[in-house]
């Protein structure tokens, strides 16, 4: 035990009335909703990363937080757990996810951090015996260290595509270990600054066979969790090969990969690549790739990825409407990818940023499931296809232009515009926050 979070008590749902911050309003994880409890509906889960590595930098400036788990050696890595399964006590929440250098301290060499992880993998493993708490999904880091400054599995040095392929298999082997639910590749910097020195063909079937290798490798241990792809746009590289959701699918389409791997969708990126979080979900969705998502929201007045705690409930109720119209999750769930602003020093901080995070999705949550349940989006949608449903539509699809013609000459069709009533359906969305 540590005492970082010491006099802060464990959050309790009191009600939308309770005045107390360390208290959720909206977030009860034993209300039943949809037939099941919210806490199976949301599964949440933190994110290693952002509450306990990063240290509160940003592009102009330096460190900021000051933790008593930063630094090297498995002493720190073995505080640092500790801290973070104090908090997940703390918050109530189902699952984490990591990466591999957020766990263990980085090593001389690869076998050196083989040793780390394997050892921070089996702490790691005894804290989850003992809290309960589950792995939604391991990853590894293949973009911070300089030797991926030119990509992992795009990169043009072939002993640096060995190195990212070897440290992939040890991440899938902890994964395994840990019972993780998923497996994400998040290829940060899986693109290019310019054309200039880059082979694009080359680098796409490199990126395309590194991925058929986990998916193989993986299945070939007994790993039976869903591999994720985690759609990133822009940043760091000018042009990424896995820029959005529909990047994505026409990349694994390529390299026969469509049954085998799905996507890891979050707000930020979304937004970076100039959708909206709904619109990804929504695509992935028809596509039948959807798995899980990373909850942040982005500061529209900036063009990067500013990875804020959630609290739009409008855009979430929208979100989580098209998770419910999925099916809702089955492996995956809402990773809280976001971080403190770098003034919020305290260890309150980190605590309420997620009270607030999760409140602000339940209550998106609970909107979406009444708008699912009174119907009326459907409803709405079902009448605007309508005519697609006649025997007429359906053989104009199955013919040719010819016969179309025909019909329109023979008929004298000439249809009058029909409104799409957005401000209705906008305003019964409202109706329902």
């Amino acid at each position: 035990m540590s005492d970082f979070f010491k006099d802060i008590p464990a959050i309790r749902h009191e009600g939308p009335q309770s005045g107390n911050e360390f208290a959720f309003r909206h977030y009860d994880p034993d209300e039943v909703v949809l037939g099941k409890p919210m806490r199976d509906h949301l599964r949440f889960s933190v994110a290693y990363w952002h509450s306990f590595a990063w240290e509160g930098g940003d592009p102009f400036g330096g460190q900021t937080f000051e933790r008593p788990w930063f630094g090297d050696g498995m002493e720190k890595a073995r505080l640092k757990a500790d801290v973070a399964f104090e908090m997940f006590g703390i918050l109530g929440t189902p699952y984490f996810c990591f990466h591999d250098v957020d766990a263990r301290p980085e090593g001389a060499d690869f076998a050196e951090n083989t040793r780390n992880l394997r050892e921070i993998t089996d702490y790691l493993q005894n804290k989850m015996e003992t809290t309960g708490t589950k792995l939604l999904w391991g990853t590894a880091n293949l973009f911070s260290h300089r030797r991926y400054m030119s990509g992992a599995a795009t990169n043009p040095d072939p002993d640096v595509y060995a190195f990212a392929a070897a440290t992939v298999k040890t991440c899938i082997d902890a994964t395994h270990q840990l019972g993780g639910e998923n497996y994400v590749l998040w290829g940060g910097r899986e693109g290019y600054e310019t054309l200039l020195n880059t082979d694009m063909g080359r680098e796409r079937q490199q990126a395309g066979r590194f991925l058929a290798q986990a998916v193989e490798y993986a299945r070939k241990i007994g790993f039976d969790g869903t591999i994720l792809i985690e759609p990133k746009p822009q940043e760091p590289t000018k042009h990424q090969y896995d820029y959005d959701v529909a990047t994505v699918y026409g990349f694994l389409k390529d390299f026969g990969l469509e049954k085998d791997v799905k996507v890891n969708i979050e707000q930020g990126h979304a937004i970076l690549a100039g959708h909206s979080f709904e619109h990804e979900l929504a695509l992935a969705r028809e596509l039948g790739i959807f798995g899980s998502i990373d909850m942040n929201r982005n500061d529209y007045q900036s063009g990067w990825d500013t990875d804020q705690f959630p609290n739009n409930v409008p855009e979430m109720a929208l979100a989580y409407y098209e998770v419910l119209r999925a099916g809702g999750f089955t492996t995956g769930g809402t990773n809280f990818d976001a971080k403190l602003r770098r003034q919020s020093l305290d260890p309150e901080d980190l605590i309420l940023a997620h009270v607030g995070g999760m409140d602000a999705c339940a209550a998106g949550f609970k909107a979406a499931a009444r708008m699912l349940e009174d119907g009326k989006l459907e409803e709405a949608r079902t009448a605007r296809y309508a005519g697609w449903d006649s025997e007429a539509a359906q053989a104009m699809l199955a013919g040719g232009f010819e016969e179309i013609a025909a019909r329109v000459e023979a008929e004298g069709v000439n249809p009058a515009p029909r409104s799409g009533r957005q401000e209705r359906l906008e305003n019964l969305v409202n109706r329902n926050l």
